[in-house]
């Protein structure tokens, strides 16, 4: 008897980067390993979208759209090239227009997608419907998702085999167009059984010879025997990484998964051993001046308790360590538990797994739901769609007082029709304004980047790449010498050392001396620091001005989110001690008010 083909989905060039680097890997670095997937039989790709849509523009100062091109030009015109989106999200944080949602399509149809994997993060199939359908009009194919996670001990009412039997039945009541369905677990933390019930009450219920994926991560360690218990239950297809960027956080290996299989009655994909060892030789080549973070490389016990997905896990660790707060990284997965409990059991996926590690972050940082991360707090509040369960009433009432926004039943398009900010319009007015051509592609970017997006197509974006040899060179240099940053008493300073000075140059950080740079603070006038480490985003009060209790003083962008920072008084403001763009660094004072 014949074996039964099991198509693979390669992920390595997406998703093996974004839960291994945080998808910060330049293009010219990796595509030898493309040109060597080819070679070794590879034909299904997952080659852009989700977080490895943003992080081009965010960090590496390259164009995805660019990438998407020269990817296919690689691989040649019959490869199945695959992208993930979020539902009514797409490749953003936030929720996007209609006008945005079809823009996604024909924007990634134009620059060489085949099949756009599609879901919502709460299992909301009205979410699915129009991105679902334009996906479609645009002649890709779509792939519908359920999405899957185990919850934490004590959790019941979502995210068991009745739970995701009842996603499946509405997505095929209600009539969206798909060419195969996966289940995707972005955290790794369904148990094989469930995966296994899962998937054989998914064969029965939907038509005969429809395609059936499974997506896990190996974040909890259970991967392998996850995709055992699928294959055993009748999916059709699964998805692998190649070495260096498979296992801990990411996908099973690919040579793994062949050796798993031998002398069963299924083909993974043609592929053969020997070209999967070359082919792997060429990504570790190709990556060999990357920094591996460690926590990439690892299996966690306590994942299923605090579900991190893997592919955000390496992202905001790589964001702690940009901050230098990556020692509370423990904590604030601990913290994670209860935020998931209190939040109405969303699938812990982008980008409710953002939404859940900021709210962590914020617990941590700042004291026990004393704020209210905004995507966290629209999520609870209804602004993102139906959560599966109803989530903690009183987490509900903190995010309506620190948000200033009633809780909704609206559905979400409705909602994203009715802000202009969403529109084409706005952003085509916005590349107006900065003197930017308002193409599609150039119109997309600044809507699903926004400022940054903006900042990249003025050619003003910076790349941030941790490279060994990089790293070296700085660890080389005489540490004696250089330029330094130090807080004292909540106040930052640079501090220049030359090597054979007899005397250490201190100034403030905007370049003041020490001894001017803000005005004494008197026994009426109260400090305002940072409560986490960032950059500074806006400004909205300035010296002199009036405020009351509560005001904006300015804004603050951290780890993804923008944090208000109020006035804890009503008073004048004495100084304002930072400006526009300045990183600031927890604890330090960034305005004096009186």
């Amino acid at each position: 008897m014949a074996k039964k083909f099991i198509d693979i989905m390669d992920t390595t060039f997406r998703d093996g980067f974004q839960s291994v680097f945080g998808g910060r890997v330049l293009m010219d670095d990796f595509f030898p390993a493309v040109e060597a997937a080819k070679h070794a039989g590879i034909t299904h790709f997952e080659f852009g979208g989700g977080a490895r849509f943003q992080s081009l523009y965010f960090y590496l100062n390259e164009d995805a759209f660019t990438m998407m091109d020269r990817f296919r030009e690689i691989v040649g015109p019959d490869a199945n090239l695959q992208t993930l989106a979020r539902g009514v999200n797409t490749v953003m944080l936030d929720t996007g227009s209609k006008d945005l949602i079809d823009l996604h399509a024909k924007m990634f149809k134009k620059h060489g997608t085949t099949t756009i994997r599609n879901f919502d993060a709460l299992n909301d199939v009205e979410n699915l419907k129009y991105s679902g359908e334009r996906i479609v009009h645009h002649g890709l194919k779509h792939e519908v998702v359920v999405t899957m996670m185990d919850l934490p001990p004590g959790c019941h009412g979502a995210h068991d085999v009745a739970f995701y039997e009842k996603t499946l039945r509405e997505i095929l009541d209600s009539g969206i167009p798909y060419s195969s369905i996966c289940f995707k677990d972005a955290s790794g933390t369904s148990s094989p059984k469930k995966v296994h019930d899962t998937i054989a009450m998914a064969r029965k219920l939907v038509p005969e010879g429809t395609h059936l994926r499974l997506h896990t991560h190996e974040t909890a360690g259970v991967s392998v025997a996850a995709y055992m218990a699928a294959l055993d239950a009748g999916i059709d297809g699964i998805d692998m990484a190649a070495s260096p960027v498979s296992g801990g956080t990411s996908q099973p290996d690919i040579l793994t998964m062949l050796h798993a299989t031998k002398g069963m009655d299924y083909d993974l994909g043609g592929l053969e051993i020997d070209k999967i060892l070359t082919y792997e030789k060429e990504v570790a080549a190709c990556l060999e001046d990357y920094f591996m973070p460690p926590e990439a490389t690892m299996v966690s016990p306590l994942i299923p308790f605090s579900p991190m997905p893997g592919g955000a896990l390496t992202a905001n660790t790589q964001m702690m360590r940009d901050n230098n707060i990556l020692e509370r990284f423990p904590d604030v997965i601990d913290a994670m538990r209860e935020v998931v409990e209190k939040g109405g059991y969303g699938t812990s996926v982008t980008p409710v797994s953002q939404f859940y590690f900021q709210q962590a972050l914020n617990n941590v940082m700042q004291g026990p739901w004393k704020a209210i991360a905004p995507g966290y707090g629209k999520m609870v509040l209804g602004y993102f769609g139906k959560t599966p369960v109803a989530p903690d009433p009183e987490v509900v009432r903190i995010a309506s007082e620190k948000l200033g926004l009633e809780p909704t039943t609206e559905k979400v398009l409705d909602l994203t029709e009715a802000d202009e900010t969403k529109s084409l319009a706005h952003w085509t007015k916005k590349l107006e304004e900065e003197n930017i051509e308002a193409t599609d592609e150039n119109i997309f970017i600044a809507a699903a980047c926004g400022e940054k997006g903006i900042t990249f197509l003025k050619g003003e974006a910076e790349v941030n790449v941790r490279k060994i040899s990089e790293m070296q060179n700085e660890g080389s240099s005489n540490m004696g010498s250089g330029n330094y940053t130090v807080v004292v008493d909540g106040q930052k300073f640079s501090v220049q050392v030359a090597e054979g000075d007899a005397d250490i140059q201190v100034t403030a950080v905007n370049g003041e001396s020490a001894s001017t740079s803000t005005p004494a603070v008197s026994g009426s006038d109260i400090s305002i620091k940072a409560l986490l480490p960032g950059n500074v985003w806006k400004i909205v009060a300035n010296p002199g001005q009036s405020v009351a209790e509560g005001d904006v003083i300015m804004i603050l962008e951290s780890m993804k989110m923008e944090i208000d920072v109020p006035a804890p008084k009503g008073g004048v403001i004495k100084s304002i001690n930072v400006a526009t763009n300045d990183k600031v660094v927890e604890g330090q004072v960034v305005a004096v008010i009186g």
